[in-house]
């Protein structure tokens, strides 16, 4: 079976060193009739391609150190690590602003870099995508509440 994805745009920084933090979308012409009603939403999950984790000793990677207990290994699937066999990551973002006309989606935080590959959005919608009495392990825990909204915010 082949998978083809194509990219709908683009993550774009004020300051391109920088990781994590406000950023803009850029969505490609084509695409972006789809953002119609997008504004309506708080937040949205951002779906994108982790470029600078796509190599061959990555994409065989299957043990981690999560970020979140660095003295704990895991299998690579119990973590958002990009190193995985297909480096897709997700993101959910507060939504500040969007423009269909222009293309653009302006975000309080996403954790992805310039330049980096949009692959999806789709509206964040409670019912949809929280449960009501998630389960983490001991050593997700401390991280496990609730997901950074803003650059100085603690996830």
């Amino acid at each position: 079976m082949e998978l083809r994805l194509q990219p709908i745009g683009l993550v774009r920084r004020r300051d391109a060193e920088k990781r994590g933090g406000p950023a803009r979308l850029e969505i490609g012409e084509a695409f972006r009739d789809g953002l119609f009603e997008l504004d309506r939403f708080s937040h949205v999950l951002v779906l994108w391609w982790a470029h600078r984790r796509d190599n061959r000793d990555d994409r065989r990677t299957l043990r981690v150190r999560p970020r979140a207990a660095p003295d704990h290994v895991t299998g690579v699937f119990a973590t958002r690590s990009p190193a995985r066999p297909n480096p897709i990551a997700v993101s959910a973002c507060r939504l500040l602003a969007v423009n269909e006309v222009a293309g653009t989606v302006e975000l309080a935080w996403i954790d992805a870099d310039d330049g980096t590959s949009v692959i999806d959005l789709k509206g964040y919608i409670p019912g949809a995508d929280r449960v009501r009495a998630p389960r983490v392990p001991d050593w997700l825990s401390p991280a496990a509440e609730w997901a950074r909204e803003a650059p100085d915010e603690e996830p």
